[in-house]
């Protein structure tokens, strides 16, 4: 992990550099993060569809119900890989409390993610994965802020 981390700081470094864009540490380390964020939630997104496609087309499961199973199993990755490599885990919070905080911030998400996907199926009559697509954007906003502030 932690040439990964030095892989990516200076990815995020040369592109800064490239484009001749100055900021502070603290930017940097801003940008750092969310370029990660981007990377883990790339992969949970992948394994979101992935099963949610899985559930809907072969095992003939509602949408909803599909899409809060294929929820439930990326947040269990999402889960493993903010705290290890995305966010600085304030070591003096509780694990526990950190983890109850992630579940509880991500079950908001996915309260969200189904009301989207509701609205856009039900309601708009938008095919189900363009739906993800406008659920997915939504609720990535809402999960960084919220686990940005409640983590570290």
């Amino acid at each position: 992990m932690k040439e990964d981390k030095q892989s990516i700081d200076k990815l995020v470094k040369k592109v800064l550099s490239i484009f001749h864009i100055k900021v502070s540490k603290k930017t940097e380390n801003l940008l750092i993060q969310i370029f990660k964020f981007g990377i883990v939630g790339v992969i949970a997104t992948v394994i979101d569809f992935g099963f949610l496609y899985i559930f809907k087309e072969f095992a003939h499961i509602n949408t909803i119900i599909a899409n809060t199973l294929s929820f439930c199993i990326s947040v269990i990755y999402n889960y493993i890989a903010s705290v290890k490599w995305v966010f600085n885990v304030n070591k003096e919070k509780n694990p526990k409390k950190n983890f109850i905080l992630f579940i509880v911030f991500s079950v908001i998400g996915l309260i969200l993610n189904d009301a989207i996907m509701w609205v856009c199926t039900d309601k708009l009559n938008i095919h189900y994965l363009i739906a993800k697509v406008i659920a997915t954007a939504l609720v990535m906003i809402f999960n960084f802020v919220t686990r940005k502030k409640f983590l570290e």
